[in-house]
């Protein structure tokens, strides 16, 4: 049934319902503003299950849709072969991307929902930009082309740069602008990294005619038979031989890459401006940011490094699993010794993207597997994390360690809460985040031992720093100004309930997301003979 529809368009788009319905209603109409701006997001997340129910779970890539978005005719290069440029809207998901699609339907949800009690101004602008934010995720999630894939990620920085600067807290104007400038970098990085590969002109397969293109299945192919330099005359001609990318230029443009997508990570030593935005960005923003966002960083390596590099990716593996390892200790370290519950949760995101790269640095299926796991689990495990953070601040007006204490007398659910999402970041079995880490380090360990065994120290400080904080906020003594202070409302308890309940299904019975993602794994590691 869905064969026939343009599934992944309608749930790219359908944000913009939303969107269109707030602009009619007026700014002083806060109620009715908040109800559409939280029923919006519930749209994306039924056509979300609604893709999943019809999922081929043994299949690859699905629900394709694709169209000439743009094509400019150009001089022939010689008689009779026709040159243009030809830009495509080209969507498709395949495990991977459809895991991640519901996560982000999923986290923009329960975010949107616990703004209703955190945000408390410019209502319509605040849905506004949180749901082209949500159209911009989707939308990278799902793109198959190169400038499709770019126009989508830029659509998730110019958002959120508001969603900080104007709802934020004291420092909210400078942690934009150090957001912006920081990705600003690496799309930068990633525009020159594509406009390399788009302008590497192929043949298209049984034909003569020669194109630029950005469409992700051409460069792939293209790069993969780069040493065919057959005769211009065949039929099987796929590349002019003058423009095959040397060596050089392929390195160039993989480590291109590595650094944009680094930059988004964040990979050390790229890492510092997400700590501010944890720090200062509303709770809905952080939701967002640490449950997805940072989730595109790991895509983009696996989609743009992976599989357009694979010979690259094996080269230097033992670097990325080294920054991996870097990453974990550096942030579990840091997490540590922080006095603010914020900082701890940052550095400790910091930390657990570490075990993303050591996944990918794999290069099996185990290890990839397990760091899909990760982006899914810390997804869940971080937008829940700091739904909590900015409740307490919302009671408390702190976030200092050495400030809160004995919370759990005034509110038992939150804290409880807290102390569950709290043993799922540390990975206690039975939650979602033992199992990510588990497949990453025995998918690592064969090849890199000594790397892994460091990794797994930096695991073993996440359950002191975790331990520590929730010590200090749930027992001990309470100060008197925090006696009355209310427990978790409505609006914030739903979402706990729903993230926890995610991370225990993933925890108890992983084979709810290893079915999902499974033949897009095993696919991407054939390809690169693993």
């Amino acid at each position: 049934m869905l064969d026939n529809l343009p599934i992944l368009s309608m749930l790219i788009f359908s944000p913009l319902v939303g969107v269109l319905i707030l602009a009619l209603i007026r700014s002083e109409h806060g109620r009715a503003l908040r109800i559409v701006g939280v029923a919006a997001t519930a749209l994306p997340l039924a056509l979300a299950i609604w893709m999943l129910s019809g999922f081929d779970f043994s299949g690859g890539r699905q629900f394709a849709e694709q169209a000439v978005w743009i094509h400019l005719p150009l001089p022939p290069l010689y008689e009779g072969v026709p040159h243009y440029v030809q830009l495509n809207y080209s969507l498709v998901v395949d495990g991977i991307s459809a895991a991640l699609i519901f996560l982000t339907t999923l986290v923009a949800m329960m975010a949107a929902l616990a703004s209703l009690g955190h945000i408390k101004k410019r209502w319509k602008a605040f849905y506004i930009w949180f749901l082209l934010l949500e159209t911009g995720m989707l939308g990278v999630f799902a793109a198959q082309d190169l400038f499709l894939f770019f126009i989508f990620f830029e659509l998730t920085l110019v958002p959120l740069y508001f969603l900080i600067g104007i709802w934020g807290y004291k420092e909210r104007e400078r942690t934009a602008n150090k957001f912006l400038i920081y990705n600003g970098i690496g799309s930068a990085l990633m525009l020159l990294a594509f406009i390399i590969l788009i302008a590497n002109p192929g043949f298209i397969a049984g034909s003569k005619e020669h194109v630029y293109t950005s469409e992700m299945d051409v460069i792939q192919y293209n790069l993969e038979h780069a040493d065919l330099h057959l005769d211009s005359q065949s039929q099987e001609l796929h590349y002019k031989p003058a423009k095959v990318l040397l060596p050089e230029t392929k390195t160039f443009v993989f480590f291109l890459i590595l650094l944009a997508f680094g930059i988004k990570l964040p990979a050390f030593p790229f890492h510092t401006w997400m700590l501010r935005v944890h720090a200062e960005a509303p709770p809905s923003a952080v939701m967002i940011h640490s449950g997805i966002l940072l989730k595109i960083g790991a895509y983009g390596l696996i989609r743009f490094g992976l599989e357009l590099f694979p010979g690259h990716m094996e080269q230097y593996a033992l670097l990325i699993a080294v920054f991996g390892v870097i990453n974990i200790l550096y942030g579990a370290v840091l997490a540590l010794v922080q006095s603010d519950l914020k900082l701890v949760l940052a550095y400790s995101s910091v930390s657990h993207m570490g075990v993303v790269l050591l996944g990918i640095a794999a290069l099996n299926e185990t290890g990839l597997e397990g760091a899909v796991f990760q982006l899914v689990s810390h997804g869940l495990i971080s937008a829940l994390m700091f739904l909590i953070v900015g409740s307490l601040y919302e009671r408390t007006e702190t976030t200092s360690l050495e400030k809160l204490g004995g919370l759990a007398k005034a509110m038992p659910f939150m804290c409880g809460i807290f102390l569950l999402g709290g043993l799922a970041l540390l990975g206690l079995p039975g939650l979602s985040g033992f199992i990510s880490e588990l497949l990453a380090f025995v998918g690592l360990f064969d090849s890199m031992p000594v790397l892994t065994i460091l990794g797994v120290l930096g695991i073993i400080l996440a359950a002191a720093y975790v331990l520590r904080a929730v010590m200090r906020i749930s027992y001990g003594l309470m100060d008197d100004r925090y006696a009355e202070v209310k427990d978790a409302r409505l609006s914030e308890a739903i979402p706990m309930i729903v993230l926890v309940a995610f991370i225990v299904l993933i925890g108890i019975y992983p084979a709810v997301l290893s079915e999902t993602i499974g033949t897009a794994v095993t696919d991407i590691i054939h390809g690169i003979g693993g």
